[in-house]
């Protein structure tokens, strides 16, 4: 089983179009090519900046699944573009029509023996299309004016709204190469940090604050109503079980009763057979008793024949 290949993932590599405070996706595609379920998980080496869903699933036989990985946004680019985060995938054989709420935390463990294929995609960051520069007018550049472009592409960002994710890949893997990765607590000040804190932009920064506390509330709650669905079917699980433990105890005492039977009715069958026999011995005339007969008859007839 350790040769044979559970799934097949494209793509190899995680792209990812890098902009400064702005997020970027990439859909990864999972093949199963065996005839059982296969389940898998992913693990990532920078769990604070990348976010799955679902970062745990089950693909059925000669069946596909999607997730996809988003990178959050970020205050400073990488020196020279160059990301050295990796994803791990680990699958592993599970038992036909297995669902992803029946898959354990432990599924994915090495320690039992259990075979579990492991593939690593590479992160790789790419450059936006590059924005026409503006050529400088007698002599003098137009910082003003790329200035005020820079600010309205950060208040109109292309129509799409970048919301913070809600899940995060929060489990690291064991080895060296999956540690996670601390982010750097310095932050440096930007052209746009400058410009929103100008005195005539005031007034649009503080709705964008609130608007991403509005946001960051909406999460919480999400997160809340999640850890409280968790919690209820736990209590429930617990619950079965705490009755089947019950069902387990009733069932074993129900066996000693029967066995204790079982033995009662040996040893008075035991007796009864000792007693037929006894009776059985008891049938007819005792030898004494013939003898004694014997004796008279021979003693009469001795005298009737003097």
């Amino acid at each position: 089983m350790t040769n044979t290949q559970l799934v097949e993932i494209q793509p190899r590599e995680l792209k990812f179009t890098f902009e400064v405070k702005k997020q970027s996706s990439c859909a990864v595609h999972v093949a199963n090519i065996t005839d059982q379920y296969v389940a898998f998980k992913v693990k990532t080496t920078s769990p604070k900046k990348y976010c799955v869903r679902p970062n745990i699933g089950v693909v059925k036989p000669k069946s596909t699944y999607d997730f996809t990985v988003t990178m959050q946004a970020q205050r400073t680019a990488p020196s020279d573009m160059q990301c050295k985060d990796k994803f791990l995938i680990q699958c592993t054989i599970v038992p036909f029509g297995t669902s992803e709420e029946e898959i354990p935390p432990s599924m994915f463990n090495k320690d039992n023996g259990k075979y579990i294929e492991e593939c690593k995609l590479k992160v790789v960051l790419v450059s936006p299309p590059q924005s026409p520069v503006l050529q400088p007018a007698n002599g003098i550049s137009k910082q003003g004016a790329s200035i005020e472009t820079l600010m309205q592409q950060e208040k109109f960002p292309s129509g799409v709204e970048n919301l913070p994710p809600i899940q995060t890949v929060a489990e690291n893997n064991k080895g060296a190469d999956f540690d996670a990765e601390e982010e750097d607590p310095r932050l440096t000040n930007t052209v746009e940090d400058v410009k929103l804190n100008s005195p005539n932009n005031r007034e649009s920064n503080t709705n964008e604050v609130v608007e991403s506390r509005n946001l960051d509330m909406e999460i919480k709650l999400l997160l809340s109503k999640d850890v409280e669905e968790l919690n209820f079917k736990i209590n429930s699980l617990d619950s079965q079980l705490i009755e089947a433990e019950c069902i387990i105890a009733k069932l074993k005492e129900e066996e000693r009763s029967t066995i204790k039977d079982i033995e009662i009715l040996k040893q008075e069958l035991a007796l009864l057979r000792t007693k037929g026999v006894e009776r059985r011995a008891q049938v007819g005339f005792p030898p004494l008793f013939l003898c004694m007969v014997g004796l008279i008859c021979l003693t009469i007839g001795y005298l009737v024949r003097a």
